[in-house]
């Protein structure tokens, strides 16, 4: 069974992110579908052929997670952005996640200044909120790349992509700004709905 790409077309028009940036962005995000079906395919062939033992089939099965994640973030990051005719509500304080936040960060302004911090952080990689159900507890976490730094087990609530693919073509190096127009566009609904 091989991935489709996700269809994110709605989110033109997004108030702070260009229609350049977002196609850009959607054909970034097609290029992980497609190279995550080519290894998924390499693999498969290499195990009917009885070469699971092999440095190919090793260095394939590694590159896999790249491609993979690359592939789920952004679709995670895409779901959790509005379309720009939708209302664009605020994470409703009787939610939930709003009193989890609040049970775990003291305040939702301590939450979000510590999300944006983390989203701010020098490198590539992401920014996400997690839930952590064993432990009842939420991280605002940065992830190095698409494969290193994730929570095993834990759920990716809110993801931020901030590779520079994700915010250059509008904003240059002024991530903090991306940031600012990235929280205009939260679809706290679907965030919200990860949670429970």
């Amino acid at each position: 069974m091989a991935y489709e790409p996700k269809k994110f077309d709605h989110l033109l028009g997004t108030p702070g992110f260009s229609n350049q940036l977002l196609k850009n962005h959607f054909s970034l995000y097609q290029g992980y579908i497609v190279n995550t079906n080519k290894l998924t395919n390499l693999l498969n062939a290499l195990a009917k052929e009885g070469k699971t033992g092999t440095p190919e089939y090793a260095e394939i099965k590694r590159r896999f997670g790249w491609e993979f994640n690359g592939m789920r973030l952004h679709e995670y990051y895409f779901e959790n952005m509005r379309h720009p005719d939708s209302a664009s509500p605020a994470l409703d304080k009787k939610s939930p996640l709003f009193k989890k936040i609040v049970e775990d960060f003291g305040t939702y302004e301590n939450w979000e200044k510590d999300f944006k911090t983390v989203g701010v952080m020098r490198g590539i990689g992401w920014a996400i909120l997690y839930f952590d159900k064993m432990a009842n507890r939420l991280f605002n976490v940065w992830i190095n790349e698409h494969d290193l730094g994730h929570l095993a087990g834990a759920t990716p609530l809110l993801v931020l992509d901030v590779f520079e693919h994700a915010y250059i073509t509008d904003y240059g190096l002024k991530r903090v700004d991306y940031i600012e127009a990235f929280f205009k566009a939260i679809d706290w609904t679907t965030v919200t709905a990860r949670f429970l």
